[in-house]
């Protein structure tokens, strides 16, 4: 308990100290926003309503200043109970019981050097601190269940820039709408017209693939193939963040975005390749504002991406080990410059009362290549919801469960069951199922930026392994909101 009691001050006081984090694996990527294993992923989304409520945070935020300052702290407490394992790899998923604990800290900056709503700019700088680790390195699950876990635990938790960018809007009218401002974009109001620009370091899902019911770790699910597209194998480095550029087009009812981003050198690696000739993730993604019910809101994305990087195909390993050349199948000795891996992602949420809201996902890619850059998933299908606690007069209180069901390819499948490991998933042998996961949360309001919230996941087939299996994961969460 002190042990506990003694991480639980340093953390609420990391954003004081210069910690900072995104939201959004990333390391998951945050939400999120995000994280990286992500820290990253978690923060880019984390916090977009509780940002926009003054109530909801320790410290109330200006609509009318030109600087944002912000923070938030995250912490994660996972365990599972020992589980069926007749045996297990490199880098397995341990059958034995264990416990673990993630800790994000992020301070959030921004300036508006000139307000002007038609043509507004944003100076953004974003510090992070993860620390901490996850359920088995953060090994052994394709949709491992805390976005908030850096992947490499080697980086250790000094602090470094998760975002350092320039967010530029050209309006095309002097009509205007409401934006709710966040640690992202300062506007509270933007022309209905425009284009938006953003240059600099960020996490792709800051931008792509948003979705308001399950994209932030810090305040809903905690799965990385919940909070993301597990099968959108984003540019980013092990933190879960990237150099990119990005350019979105938005009317009243729709919007279209493109973005070029950086790929690592090596799968899942912390360095960026410079040389965008030969390695770089283009994301397109268009987005269509029209709900299926009337008087409700709703919205539908369509996302496709290809990556040019120094990969590897799982054919080729397997094939170089079946005839005697290598000892075990592995995908590095086989990597080329100029492989292409692409996909395609589909992204709903519906309102359906005005508390409770559903949401869906579907992922594909081609599954040749090595996946590289997130988790291993050539397939993900997502469908889940939340309620939010008005009927029993806790209105910033809410319930969320979701069910994920992830696969790979062929090629993947006999890679994994020779003795090939990825960057997250290799138990030796492989009895091939899918990887089903069923998460839920509750997340209780305590005070003014204060939550608390408890979970439980239960895993079929973990690393699609048939042989091991199921795992149950409960969790506690609380964060805070500076």
């Amino acid at each position: 308990m002190r042990k506990l009691t003694a991480i639980l001050c340093l953390t609420l006081c990391s954003p004081y100290a210069s910690a900072q984090s995104p939201a959004l694996l990333p390391s998951a990527p945050t939400p999120q926003l995000v994280l990286p294993i992500s820290g990253a992923d978690a923060a880019a989304r984390q916090n977009a309503e509780a940002q926009k409520e003054p109530d909801n945070t320790v410290f109330p935020h200006s609509d009318t200043t030109q600087w944002w300052i912000s923070g938030q702290s995250n912490i994660i407490f996972q365990a599972h109970p020992s589980f069926h394992s007749p045996y297990q790899g490199q880098n397995s998923f341990h059958g034995a019981g264990e416990y673990k604990t993630s800790l994000v800290g992020t301070l959030f900056l921004g300036y508006q050097p000139h307000r002007n709503t038609r043509y507004n700019t944003d100076f953004i700088v974003d510090v992070e601190s993860t620390g901490g680790r996850g359920l088995s390195q953060a090994l052994g699950l394709a949709g491992f269940t805390n976005l908030d876990v850096v992947r490499n635990p080697n980086l250790g938790s000094t602090p470094y820039l998760a975002r350092g960018e320039i967010h530029q809007t050209i309006g095309f009218t002097d009509e205007t709408t409401d934006s709710d401002r966040s640690f992202l974009s300062l506007a509270s109001k933007v022309p209905v017209r425009r284009l938006e620009f953003r240059i600099g370091k960020m996490s792709m899902p800051d931008v792509f693939d948003i979705n308001s019911i399950g994209s932030d770790s810090h305040l809903q699910f905690t799965n990385w193939t919940i909070d993301n597209n597990g099968a959108w194998d984003y540019a980013a480095d092990t933190r879960g963040y990237t150099v990119a550029a990005t350019a979105e087009y938005d009317d009243r009812n729709w919007s279209a975005r493109y973005g070029l981003a950086a790929m690592p050198t090596v799968a899942n690696g912390i360095d960026l390749d410079w040389a965008f000739s030969r390695a770089s993730g283009q994301n397109m993604e268009f987005e269509l504002r029209h709900s299926l019910l009337p008087g409700r809101k709703g919205t539908t994305r369509i996302l496709s991406y290809v990556n040019h990087a120094h990969m590897g195909t799982y054919r080729e390993a397997v094939d170089a080990y079946l005839d005697g050349t290598d000892a075990t199948p592995e995908i590095t000795k086989h990597e080329h410059f100029g492989a292409v891996k692409y996909g395609f992602g589909w992204n709903n949420e519906q309102e359906i009362t005005q508390n409770l809201r559903i949401f869906s996902r579907f992922g594909w890619n081609e599954g040749q290549h090595e996946s590289f850059a997130y988790t291993e998933v050539d397939q993900s299908v997502t469908v889940g919801g939340d309620l939010r606690g008005t009927d029993w007069h806790r209105q910033n209180d809410k319930i969320g469960v979701a069910f994920v069901s992830n696969a790979i390819k062929q090629d993947h499948q006999n890679y994994l069951k020779y003795g090939g490991l990825g960057f997250l998933l290799g138990d030796g042998r492989l009895d091939y199922g899918r990887e089903n996961i069923v998460e839920s949360y509750y997340n209780w309001h305590v005070k003014s930026g204060l939550f608390f919230a408890l979970g439980l996941s239960h895993i079929d087939n973990p690393g699609y392994n048939r042989d091991r299996g199921p795992v149950w994961v409960p969790s506690v969460r609380m964060h805070v909101d500076y």
